[in-house]
């Protein structure tokens, strides 16, 4: 029995550390790179009959140029509503709005800009981390407190788990190292 709870601690922290890798690569593609994407606008809420509601559930997105999206609302009454969002989001950029559609020009990055989301993206990172090592000590605490197993079983467990959490966060390194590279891209 002892061997079975061993490994569904195990198998639950690797779901957790899973999921976190996948939140962290969901917050970095909301960082912006200079090139069009929908992914900037997940979070982006806009207040449309009478309540907030997520852009993507308003709008269309296309991009027919590397440095231009266009959203199209479903319901054109929702047009202002979307560019007013776009407008109050701080993300620099201006909506042209021709009565059907919005279209938004991205301008190119400056270097400084670059570096500070650069490290914008290191913060969310070494925040993923910080995640995973949380889930690692939650673990270890569940493996503490199992009853009927020995003290060898839990070392290796424990083993396990942090070659489990090296392996995730290796995971953030590799994937912070592609967005900041995709970042510093000119």
């Amino acid at each position: 029995m002892s061997d079975e709870e061993i490994e569904l601690v195990l198998l639950d922290a690797g779901e957790k550390m899973e999921a976190t890798v996948a939140h962290a690569r969901r917050e970095f593609s909301t960082v912006r790179t200079g090139r069009a994407s929908s992914a900037l606008f997940e979070r982006l809420t806009v207040d449309a009959y009478g309540v907030e509601m997520k852009l993507q559930e308003l709008a269309s997105f296309s991009v027919p140029e590397a440095r231009q999206l266009i959203v199209t609302p479903h319901d054109i009454g929702n047009l202002a509503a979307i560019e007013k969002a776009i407008i109050n989001s701080n993300m620099g950029l201006s909506p042209s709005n021709d009565g059907r559609i919005i279209r938004l020009s991205f301008p190119m990055l400056t270097e400084e800009r670059r570096r500070e989301l650069a490290r914008v993206v290191g913060g969310m990172a070494e925040d993923a981390k910080q995640r995973v090592n949380a889930v690692r000590r939650q673990a270890r605490k569940e493996l503490d407190d199992l009853d009927g197993v020995s003290e060898d079983d839990v070392r290796g467990a424990e083993i396990g788990l942090d070659s489990l959490k090296d392996d995730f966060i290796g995971m953030i390194d590799t994937t912070q190292a592609q967005k900041e590279e995709e970042l510093l891209e000119v």
